[in-house]
């Protein structure tokens, strides 16, 4: 399977609290909710399609217990998503996790490179990630991550987790897709591509 990301970003690279005010308050974070209001037809269209699209979920743990307690106790399997969710296998990355109370979940602890590593040995299409900003960060570090999808929200948030880290590994990334949504979001889908190339003077 190819592993895939998409994540909701401002223009600050801000990745916490986008979908609601209360939805991550770590770190005395008060700006939750800036990304919703602009999702409009056509973006909210295109996050359904990417969902139709999995075969499988690798999730971190703090938004496995987010879309666990809101996308995993809806019944309304016609929605996109909520059909995608609860209709497919799902896997956590947890060292804390015993017994995952939403179904077809399992557990992914101990070495948890080589585990997404079968995952993506497995015949099939996608193994998404949605969210879990630790996560990808920590995928792209380990060369894991097969294709990253930036839903960039055009706000400034001014605080909370980005998704980068002021520190860490550079990366050359190969554009794949680029296009804008009425509201102002903007698509854009990556491949890593190695080591950036830099000016020589």
């Amino acid at each position: 399977m190819k592993l895939t990301t998409t994540t909701q970003v401002s223009v600050d690279g801000v990745v916490q609290g986008n979908g609601g005010r209360d939805e991550n308050r770590a770190g005395g974070f008060e700006r939750g909710g800036w990304a919703r209001p602009l999702f409009d037809t056509e973006a909210t269209t295109f996050v359904d399609e990417v969902y139709q699209g999995a075969d499988a979920f690798l999730f971190g743990r703090r938004t496995y217990d987010l879309f666990a307690g809101y996308w995993g106790v809806r019944e309304d399997l016609e929605n996109p998503i909520v059909g995608a969710l609860n209709t497919k296998p799902k896997y956590v990355v947890s060292t804390t996790l015993t017994e995952p109370r939403w179904a077809d979940t399992t557990v992914l602890s101990g070495d948890v490179a080589a585990a997404v590593r079968e995952l993506k040995a497995r015949p099939g299409g996608e193994l998404q990630v949605h969210g879990s900003g630790t996560l990808v960060r920590w995928l792209l570090e380990h060369d894991l991550v097969d294709e990253l999808t930036l839903l960039v929200v055009p706000v400034v948030v001014g605080q909370g987790i980005r998704l980068f880290p002021d520190t860490g590994p550079d990366r050359a990334l190969d554009l794949v897709e680029s296009r804008a949504f009425p509201e102002g979001i903007t698509l854009q889908v990556y491949r890593p591509g190695g080591r950036p190339r830099y000016a020589i003077d």
